[in-house]
């Protein structure tokens, strides 16, 4: 599972994740190519996490 977020809505996503593989996310910060097109799963803005599986 990957989930992307914005500075706003880490925690919302942190826990979302949580939720639904019931164990803890790496969370990445995204470098500046990654972020050029990739959008927050809460709001779409510019996302600048990746919260995923290990």
């Amino acid at each position: 599972m990957k989930l992307y977020s914005c500075e706003t809505h880490i925690d919302q996503v942190l826990e979302e994740f949580i939720q639904k593989e019931e164990r803890f996310p790496t969370m990445k910060y995204l470098e500046k190519g990654e972020k050029l097109s990739t959008t927050c799963s809460q709001c779409k803005m510019q996302a600048l996490y990746l919260v995923a599986n290990g």
